[in-house]
């Protein structure tokens, strides 16, 4: 049963609702539609499932782009109607029909939807009705065809078993012969078939479980010519040895000692402090401070890309310009599907040479096509210019955070409540989660906040070292406890000694971990379940393409299945880290953003303490679409 039907404009005002059906939805489907779906260029799907505590509903839509409205309908998730689209299709048809932007109540609407409702309905029931018919008929028809079938199958072999026998036989033999792949091994074995279907069943048995003496014969023959051939024969006459397999040299190597010393670490002793101080001053400002000016020089150089991708265009696109440029000054009705199409395969094929995902390319231009579609083309622009436009607008919509996450705004609040500001660092393994955390360790110290790190890969070899050297040459006291021990308990007595000694902000360190490790999944969930962090951040790679969907989305699951409170601790942020070894491949940011709704907080794009920034959006958004 339909539980509501809606129709609402984009700018969110409501003109109809269906009084009849009257249901009160449980929850809100409506605004999680909105905020989940719509508003995040999923629009392109079929439907969406709602979930709630004793709600579970399946909202499908349809748009009105020239007109602006949404039709949105609502049923309980547990029924198929089959109804639903129809419905929705008619009464878009019906209420455009009707529709004046000045008009706020469409009472006189309700009479119509009854009998639209009844018409959708019975046409699904006949729809039922036809398919159930249909069924069993065929189904007896082909049951008969085949019990025929058989039984005349086994008649004609149990009359004409020798006759049918041999013909095949020889259609086979002949068949081999006429294709030239013939030889005696086939004949052989059709021949003592024909022999022994001639002599009896017994006789027939007996042959083909028996070993075929000849057979062997002409195989030693055959393999005797082929070993003579590959023989080879030197000029003298006499056969040349065959030629051995070439063993690799172990290569030797110089046995003079290097000139220079590998370890650049400092060393540690009485004067490990004179030699801290001395490379923390060095280090500079942090690119997080510094604001990006992304406009007159790169737009100076995409433009004159662009001239010289024009002069270097074949003269095939020159003579399809006329007809475009008509096509675009006396405009077009109506923007189908069919329009859009050639443009939006284009633009998902650039996404995906820019290492966005396949999944999300897809999804993206399907969000595009549906809020494109049926609107009218302005004169004087092309389709492909409109669907770029639509494109960039989705792209900046996601990039763009929903909420602003500031987090020297809530180090503050936090030290106002006497309590650290706690951030978790996760992520699979080898990505740079204890590199970057330093990075952001020494940007919170250039705004004057009191930091400390914990040493909570007790996982890995060398881990707790590591970070004691970037503590050391930072001069940031550190929690560590060694290896071998439980995550979530270090975690806990770091942030219990932050709070006792008064650090602002715990920079917990975890170790790497595949998205798919059952046991290291379950120990981070058990360490951001007890400790609450006010921040989980997800270290990713830039160089990841499709992984990246897959990482961050069995993170987010697993985070969410294993943890025992209602309202489960999911990815807050993102860093993205190896960001100036991509060159323009830049799709991982996007990937990452859609698949969880979190933002790029952070990017790594060095190896110095200073080499973190920002995310610019529209300079991601400009790679993306070059």
């Amino acid at each position: 049963m339909l539980e509501q039907l809606l129709i609402f404009t984009r700018g969110g005002l409501i003109l109809w609702t269906c009084k009849e059906l009257g249901n009160a939805l449980k929850g809100s489907p409506i605004d999680t539609l909105i905020r989940s779906c719509l508003l995040e260029e999923r629009s392109g799907a079929a439907s969406f499932d709602y979930n709630a505590p004793g709600a579970a509903y399946t909202l499908k839509w349809t748009f009105h782009n020239e007109l602006g409205l949404v039709f949105v309908a609502v049923y309980q998730k547990i029924l198929h109607l089959l109804y639903v689209d129809e419905l929705l299709a008619m009464v878009k048809h019906e209420f455009s029909g009707i529709y004046d932007p000045k008009r706020t109540v469409y009472s006189d609407f309700d009479e119509t939807f009854r009998q639209l409702k009844k018409e959708a309905e019975a046409r699904a029931e006949e729809l039922k009705k036809s398919k159930q018919v249909g069924k069993p008929v065929n189904n007896s028809k082909k049951q008969g065809q085949v019990q025929k079938a058989g039984l005349g199958g086994d008649k004609k072999k149990n009359e004409g078993g020798l006759a049918n026998d041999g013909g095949d036989g020889d259609t086979m033999k002949g068949r081999r012969l006429e294709n030239g792949n013939s030889n005696g091994n086939h004949v052989d074995i059709k021949e003592s078939n024909v022999f022994g279907t001639a002599n009896g069943k017994e006789n027939t048995s007996s042959n083909l479980g028996a070993f075929d003496v000849n057979k062997l014969q002409k195989l030693r023959s055959k393999g005797g010519k082929k070993t003579e051939k590959t023989v080879t024969v030197d000029s003298n006459g006499s056969k040349a040895e065959p030629k051995k397999k070439i063993t690799k040299k172990n290569r030797v190597w110089d046995d003079s000692p290097p000139e220079s010393k590998l370890d650049f670490t400092d060393p540690v002793g009485e004067n490990g402090d004179n030699n801290t101080e001395v490379v923390a001053a060095d280090h500079g400002e942090s690119m997080m401070d510094k604001e990006e000016d992304f406009s007159s020089e790169s737009e100076a150089e995409d433009e004159e890309e662009e001239e010289v991708g024009k002069e270097s265009k074949p003269d095939k696109q020159k003579k399809g310009w006329f007809s475009s440029m008509f096509q675009s000054i006396a405009g077009k009705a109506n923007l189908e599907r069919s329009d859009l199409e050639p443009a939006l395969k284009a633009l998902k094929d650039r996404l995906m040479t820019k290492n966005v995902a396949e999944e999300i390319a897809e999804k993206l231009c399907e969000s595009v096509a549906a809020s494109l579609e049926g609107k009218k083309l302005a004169s004087f622009t092309r389709i492909s210019s409109t669907v770029q436009v639509a494109m960039e607008e989705a792209l900046v919509r996601i990039l763009t955070p929903r909420r602003s996450i500031d987090i020297l705004r809530d180090v503050h609040a936090a030290k106002e409540q006497r309590k650290p500001y706690v951030v978790v660092f996760v992520g699979v393994n080898g990505v740079g989660k204890s590199t970057n955390l330093a990075k952001v360790a020494y940007w919170l110290q250039q705004h004057n906040v009191s930091v400390m790190m914990a040493a909570c890969d007790t996982f890995r070899s060398g881990a707790v070292e590591q970070l004691r050297t970037h503590a050391r040459r930072l001069q940031i006291p550190i929690f560590e406890k060694g290896y071998e021990k439980d995550p979530a308990v270090v975690a806990k007595e770091a942030i219990q000694e932050a709070t006792n000694n008064g650090s602002d902000v715990v920079l917990v360190d975890t170790a790497g971990r595949m998205q798919d490790n059952e046991p290291l999944m379950r120990a981070l969930s058990k360490l951001v379940n007890l400790n609450n962090p006010d921040l989980v951040l997800f270290v990713g790679e830039a160089l990841v393409g499709n992984d990246a969907v897959d990482q961050l989305s069995k993170f987010n699951q697993k985070l969410a299945d294993l943890s025992t409170s209602s309202n489960p601790r999911l990815i807050d942020g993102i860093l993205l880290t190896k960001f100036d070894t991509i060159d323009d491949k830049v799709g991982a940011a996007l990937s990452m953003v859609y698949i969880s709704g979190a933002p790029v907080m952070f990017v790594g794009c060095g190896q110095s303490y200073t080499d973190l920034k920002k995310l610019n959006v529209k300079s991601i958004v400009k790679t993306l679409l070059k």
